[in-house]
């Protein structure tokens, strides 16, 4: 038999590595406020969760590079119930009464939820890549090794237009070579093929389900933002954010941000009439809005 002492078995707590996880809230404040573990542990939590959601959407852009569009919906119905599960994560920190975070809020100074990496990887996979936000990482070389990565790999939106392409819609790629005046086309183009996702669903039900689920992604994280910017009003008001940047006004010109505005704009050309000319809209209508 096994000396348990010399030679152990895998447990729980060796699997997991507990006593390293549950030693890494190290609290600032002195004496240590009573609320700042809460804190901690749940900005913590998310960056596991975010680990798991780039994991998925790594996998999703595979998958649908293999055009195996029913794979890739399943990696993303994870990312969607991870999310939900983040917009509800954010009211445990509604527990704290605002002068209770007020108690600990300057120690945090001068980090802030603006560097988180993680978050910034999944916006940047997703569709908003920002070389404005890539250059506020420059003095971090880890993270901006890898967010250098992500902005310059093909995302969901990509990888999704590709698979289209690929069963036949004309949904062409987003060429940041090209003009204007030719980028709005492109978009109007790839609209009229999310249109006729929408109109015909029955018969391309597998790119269908995918666009769901990538719009559901795009709700979902648009939904934490906004409960997040009132959990953050709700806290410290009109105050500046502890990275410096002006708090709750920053965060409400992030509300409207889009991972995929095609698969919106083409809502607003559905039509319940079509006939033989295919999917309903008014000729150019969608390129000239764009």
């Amino acid at each position: 038999m096994t000396d348990y002492g010399n030679n152990p078995p895998l447990s729980y707590n060796k699997y997991l590595r507990v006593p390293d996880l549950i030693a890494l809230q190290d609290c600032l404040s002195d004496p240590v406020h009573h609320d700042e573990l809460l804190f901690i542990t749940i900005h913590q939590a998310y960056e596991l969760w975010f680990k798991v959601i780039l994991k998925e959407i790594d996998s999703a852009i595979s998958l649908m590079a293999e055009n195996r569009a029913a794979a890739a919906e399943r990696a993303l119905r994870r990312v969607i119930e991870i999310e939900k599960l983040l917009v509800d994560q954010i009211h445990i920190l509604e527990t704290m009464s605002p002068i209770s975070f007020l108690g600990f809020r300057d120690q945090l100074n001068p980090a802030s939820g603006f560097q988180s990496m993680q978050f910034r990887e999944i916006e940047f996979s997703s569709g908003l890549k920002d070389t404005h936000i890539l250059a506020e990482f420059r003095n971090d070389p880890f993270a901006y090794e890898r967010l250098s990565a992500r902005i310059s790999q093909p995302g969901l939106a990509a990888a999704f237009y590709e698979l289209l392409r690929r069963r036949g819609l004309d949904a062409p790629d987003d060429d940041d070579t090209s003009d204007d005046s030719e980028r709005k086309q492109r978009y109007g183009r790839r609209t009229r093929a999310v249109l006729e996702l929408l109109t015909h669903f029955e018969e391309k039900y597998e790119e269908f389900k995918l666009a769901e689920a990538l719009l559901e992604h795009d709700e979902y994280f648009s939904l934490w933002r906004s409960h997040h910017i009132k959990m953050v009003e709700r806290m410290v008001g009109s105050k500046r954010g502890t990275g410096g940047s002006e708090g709750i006004g920053y965060l409400r010109t992030t509300l409207d941000k889009r991972f995929f505005p095609e698969l919106w704009e083409a809502r607003t050309y559905l039509d319940p009439k079509h006939g033989e000319a295919g999917c309903p809209f008014a000729g150019d209508s969608i390129t000239n809005r764009s």
